[in-house]
């Protein structure tokens, strides 16, 4: 395995080349031979049925797990070919997770759940906890930095979920069901902050099942049918999908 480099700069953010995935031998793959390309900046929708692989693809491109063949580049860097340790680094410094039961610690306060990946990634605490001060104040929580995550609602919990992804400042936001979990106006509410934090340059890649959040974020979409892209194309515009 070889070790951690920092990333070229490239305008293709994500690239998958011939992946598949299997979990146990003689079981049907998760994913089949999948090539995707998605460029930096860029937003994209991977929809499907459950157990289609969706959520296979967005762990394979978080780090969290490895392909069985093919090749996975997350901006420049073969991260498949990583050892665990740079992989975990990597992973600290370029990648942003928010997941759809937020995942957050509850004996740790607001402040030290967003602190949390900063410290991981050995950032400096006094520079980690004025970056979390400005995320706190960037998604409407400030106030609540003190709070344990069982006293906050839904929506407050994704937010700190949302500002968590962002402490390292990583060029690509993963996001699986962001929004599942929520009532309808406060997924609207963090819909809104996902399409502004990708207007602002992150590349969003988020699972959902609602084509809507899709609109919302004018992503292209990406459908997965049985582990595969279906047809072997996506729709919208952006870098194409290739079999």
């Amino acid at each position: 395995m070889s070790d951690y480099r920092q990333p070229a700069d490239t305008d293709e953010a994500i690239r998958l080349d011939a992946v598949s995935k299997t979990y146990q031998t003689g079981a049907p793959p998760a994913l089949t031979q999948v090539s995707l390309r998605i460029g930096a900046g860029e937003a994209v929708a991977v929809m499907g049925q459950s157990g289609s692989g969706k959520s296979t693809l967005l762990n394979l491109l978080a780090g969290l797990d490895r392909p069985s063949s093919g090749t996975v580049t997350v901006a420049g860097q073969r991260i498949d070919s990583l050892g665990e340790g740079a992989l975990a680094r990597f992973r600290a410094r370029h990648v942003g997770m928010v997941f759809q039961f937020f995942n957050l610690l509850d004996d740790l306060t607001v402040m030290d759940n967003v602190l949390l990946p900063a410290q991981l990634a050995g950032v400096a605490r006094r520079r980690a906890r004025q970056r979390a001060e400005e995320l706190l104040a960037r998604v409407g929580i400030a106030r609540h930095r003190d709070a344990y995550p069982a006293r906050l609602s839904g929506g407050q919990r994704q937010r700190v979920a949302i500002a968590r992804a962002l402490i390292n400042s990583p060029r690509l936001l993963l996001a699986d069901e962001p929004t599942g979990a929520l009532d309808t106006a406060t997924g609207l509410e963090v819909s809104t902050l996902l399409r502004e934090l990708n207007a602002e340059g992150h590349t969003l890649v988020l699972v959902t099942h609602d084509p809507q959040l899709a609109q919302r974020q004018r992503a292209r979409v990406v459908r997965i049918v049985d582990g595969r892209i279906a047809d072997g194309r996506t729709e919208g515009a952006g870098l194409e999908a290739v079999r």
